[in-house]
């Protein structure tokens, strides 16, 4: 029955391309697009929840895959990109994969949220930092990084710090301190965690993939810190060792 429908809707053409527009039906939600994903060779990853974090496009740790949900209506080339991004056994086929991924427009459901500010009992401690940037600048990358607002977070409860980059739409990049890192590991370890953004603020500026692979690691060597970091404020499912992220800045010409 089906191939008669195929001929009388289709005259003589393969009815593999009937299917009346199933399979290039656009996933709606993250279990869809993981079930797209596996049906293009994803084996590794057995979840998938879709973000809308404006900076990070795909990431994936332990058994679990991160996509932004501006994805979802992505063209095979780039699904088949983020397998391979996941998948992928050489550094040339990974990279290929990134350049595919980023440059895919992501149209925001909705405004990505306003940041957050800093306290006004923190501000002279953001502004330490601030001074601290400035001296780390000089110091280890001869001057050329950008100046970035320099933020203490009070929200920050799993993570020491965070790079986000700029935006097309005009916000600028910034690096943002734990404050219970501080009070919790002190002002040494916090300088440290700066200096670790700035690897990442460095990578960003330089059109370097924002990841902490061989790249990373070497500069962070360079400049005389540890390649990770050292302390967990609290422990996060699916932050297991061999995780990956892509970010929108990602790429461009490594």
């Amino acid at each position: 029955m089906l191939r008669t429908l195929t001929r009388l809707l289709c005259g003589r053409r393969d009815s593999a391309q009937l299917d009346f527009g199933l399979a290039d039906a656009a996933p709606k939600n993250a279990d869809e697009l993981l079930a797209r994903l596996r049906g293009l060779g994803l084996t590794r990853l057995h979840r998938c929840k879709l973000t809308r974090n404006r900076n990070v496009m795909v990431s994936f740790g332990g058994d679990e895959l991160r996509v932004h949900e501006g994805y979802l209506d992505a063209p095979e080339p780039v699904l088949r990109a983020i397998v391979t991004f996941v998948e992928g056994t050489t550094r040339a086929e990974r990279r290929a994969a990134q350049r595919v991924i980023v440059a895919h427009p992501i149209r925001a459901a909705r405004a990505p949220a306003r940041r957050d500010r800093t306290h006004p009992d923190d501000v002279a401690v953001a502004e330490k930092l601030a001074a601290w940037h400035q001296r780390f600048n000089v110091r280890h990358f001869h001057g050329r990084l950008r100046h970035v607002p320099i933020r203490v977070s009070r929200r920050m409860k799993s993570r020491l710090g965070h790079y986000t980059a700029g935006t097309s739409g005009g916000e600028s990049a910034e690096i943002a301190i734990s404050r219970a890192h501080l009070r919790r590991h002190g002002w040494e370890e916090t300088l440290h965690t700066l200096l670790h953004e700035m690897v990442h603020q460095w990578q960003d500026e330089t059109s370097r993939t924002i990841d902490h692979g061989a790249t990373f690691r070497a500069k962070a060597r360079e400049v005389g810190i540890a390649p990770y970091a050292r302390r967990v404020l609290a422990t996060r499912p699916g932050r297991a060792e061999g995780s990956q992220t892509l970010g929108r800045r990602a790429a461009r010409d490594g």
